[in-house]
């Protein structure tokens, strides 16, 4: 399986039979330049609001799985697990879904816009992930804190940091930074 990262909380996994891509954005919404000709077999979308559900901007007519629920797709197995926007069972931003995505024999957790911490639950029904895809930039997810306190429950083999604001996007959101600093992790290199 192949990672590319699209973008806010938008990731293209291609596999061997088959290429997923997460949560699609708005440029509108986000100001950031959604590329050209991105196609998909599979479609997730954690939640509905435009930063994370733009699934016009994907070619193609992929399957789009909105929702929780079990998926079988192209031989790409997918479970889809209700959860919420915010810390008070959705009273705020309402629910979100993250997808876990079994994809060329590694299980991927992509966690949308989740906003807090998992229960014991959701980590049995989650369990044994190799990449997780999870939002560090708190205001509207959770935070470097407790983005930490999600990764020490599920143990991933790779993180993924991801919804996290930049010089050019989003300040209103954490930089990566914090969340690298919470993990002991500052000197990190990036790579391509």
């Amino acid at each position: 399986m192949e990672i590319f990262p699209l973008g806010h909380a938008c990731f293209k996994l291609r596999g061997k039979v088959a290429t997923v891509i997460t949560d699609p954005y708005d440029e509108k919404v986000t100001g950031l330049k959604f590329p050209k000709h991105v196609e998909a077999d599979i479609l997730t979308v954690s939640h509905d609001h435009a930063d994370h559900s733009s699934v016009s901007q994907v070619d193609g007519t992929p399957f789009i799985v909105q929702g929780a629920g079990e998926y079988e797709i192209k031989g790409i197995s997918i479970i889809g697990v209700t959860c919420f926007h915010d810390e008070v069972s959705g009273a705020d931003r309402g629910k979100n879904t993250m997808y876990r995505i079994e994809i060329d024999g590694l299980r991927v957790l992509h966690l949308g816009d989740l906003g807090h911490v998992l229960t014991s639950a959701q980590v049995d029904v989650v369990d044994g992930i190799d990449v997780l895809f999870i939002p560090v930039g708190g205001t509207y997810t959770i935070d470097a804190e407790k983005a930490a306190q999600v990764i020490s429950d599920l143990e991933p083999r790779i993180v993924i940091p991801m919804h996290y604001g930049t010089d050019t996007y989003n300040k209103t959101l954490a930089p990566v930074s914090i969340f690298l600093k919470q993990m002991g992790k500052e000197s990190v290199v990036p790579v391509s």
